[in-house]
């Protein structure tokens, strides 16, 4: 068994310590991370799928926190585990990048630049690389201490 089986087995273990206990109806998979060679995606599924997301995904980021603390505290080098329930970050990351990019397309036309709301870091890097693909936009995030900081989207 390799270590990232091990890694694998680890986070599932987690994850299934911290959801049994409160009563979810749910199942566990896992996935290869499309955006990362060495990474892995639990994607949780069923009945109870709203509660276990959350408000815009808050429980779900909380979940996901926890699972990689503890899996980190086994193993200092494991890779970041992406936990997932129903493709909920599939499809709120799509949504983010479809605004920023209607966003960039605005500022094009009107040389006027326009913020983003406030966003994680993930969620800035996503951002960040998407509107790096459409030439004369560029992107600047605010120089805050914040965690969650605004993207200014404006003419290169």
């Amino acid at each position: 068994m390799d270590i990232l089986q091990k890694i694998t087995e680890e986070a599932i273990r987690v994850a299934h310590a911290i959801l049994a206990p409160l009563g979810y109806d749910y199942s566990l998979s896992t996935e290869p991370t499309a955006d990362e060679p060495n990474g892995v995606t639990l994607m949780i599924s069923g009945a109870d799928a709203r509660y276990i997301i959350g408000d815009e995904g808050d429980k779900l980021d909380d979940l996901q926190y926890l699972v990689n603390r503890l899996v980190q505290a086994g193993w200092e080098d494991a890779p970041r585990i992406r936990v997932d329930c129903d493709h909920y970050r599939e499809r709120a990351e799509n949504k983010l990048l479809r605004r920023a990019r209607s966003r960039a397309e605005r500022v094009l036309q009107s040389g006027r630049p326009l913020m983003m709301e406030k966003l994680n870091a993930y969620q800035r890097r996503l951002v960040h690389n998407e509107l790096a693909k459409i030439p004369g936009i560029h992107t600047e995030s605010e120089d805050t201490d914040s965690r969650f900081k605004r993207i200014t989207i404006s003419r290169a």
